[in-house]
């Protein structure tokens, strides 16, 4: 599979980057739509989304660096080169939830509230992001039959696209997409009920990400390694207690479908 979508100017531009984009582009426009509602400054929005798109960026690439370290000590010049894979979510979401702490925090906004705005779209984003996986051939899972993949009810393409080296792989990247995707929707309705609480929706995003994550990444071969443990499945662990505790805080904060005025 050709990992360049198009050359420009000399330059290849390739399908992981654009997917990554799409999923950014997505997730801006759910966001600020539904910031709207609650009155909040848009250009404070747009900030927000800005450097938080940043602070991920840097922060998953150097949580997989972190993990594979001693191949990019011997080997600067891929450093930078994250076009080739290597953005790691988890170190993503870890720096870009740290940042909007803080800036919510010197901004005197209520952080939960804000969560619940931005996970919807973060979600989203993932399930679109993950497709660059695919065409990387990467973040797939072990070797398996074409009549298993089959029977599974994915799609021909797909298939196709796991075939590598003469063998047929699971599209972990693939289960993970459709899971982001359902969750999406799931959280999607749950934010249109009027009882839900602030914290609500993010403590449900930590909960379901973290349990697709913890059972996809049992099948991945490429998982990043904490001594002889996976470490996408610690953090799945530590996110759906995150979860758990933001969910049964929520039952003494404020509506969600109040006010929300900076």
């Amino acid at each position: 599979m050709n990992r360049v979508a198009f050359t420009f100017l000399n330059f290849n531009i390739y399908w992981y980057s654009l997917c990554i984009l799409f999923g950014i582009l997505i997730a801006y426009f759910i966001i600020t739509k539904e910031a709207k509602k609650y009155n909040i400054n848009h250009d404070l929005m747009v900030d927000i989304i800005f450097y938080t798109i940043i602070v991920g960026i840097i922060g998953a690439r150097g949580y997989y660096l972190i993990f594979n370290m001693n191949y990019y000590i011997n080997n600067l010049s891929q450093v930078f080169a994250i076009w080739n894979g290597g953005l790691a979510i988890h170190g993503g979401i870890i720096a870009g939830l740290i940042f909007v702490y803080f800036y919510t925090k010197n901004k005197n906004i209520g952080f939960l509230k804000l969560l619940d705005i931005v996970t919807p779209g973060v979600i989203i984003a993932q399930a679109f992001g993950r497709w660059g996986n695919f065409f990387n051939g990467e973040a797939h899972g072990g070797i398996t039959t074409l009549e298993t993949l089959k029977n599974l009810c994915i799609p021909d393409f797909v298939i196709n696209g796991m075939y590598i080296n003469e063998n047929y792989y699971y599209p972990t990247f693939y289960f993970e997409s459709i899971w982001c995707v359902i969750g999406f929707l799931i959280m999607i309705i749950i934010r249109n009920r009027k009882n839900i609480r602030i914290g609500f929706i993010s403590g449900f995003y930590f909960i379901w990400y973290g349990v697709g994550r913890f059972f996809i990444e049992s099948l991945r071969t490429d998982s990043l390694m904490f001594f002889n443990i996976k470490a996408a499945q610690i953090v799945s662990i530590l996110s759906i207690i995150l979860g758990i505790i933001l969910i049964i805080k929520s039952k003494n904060n404020e509506k969600y479908k109040e006010d929300y005025n900076v």
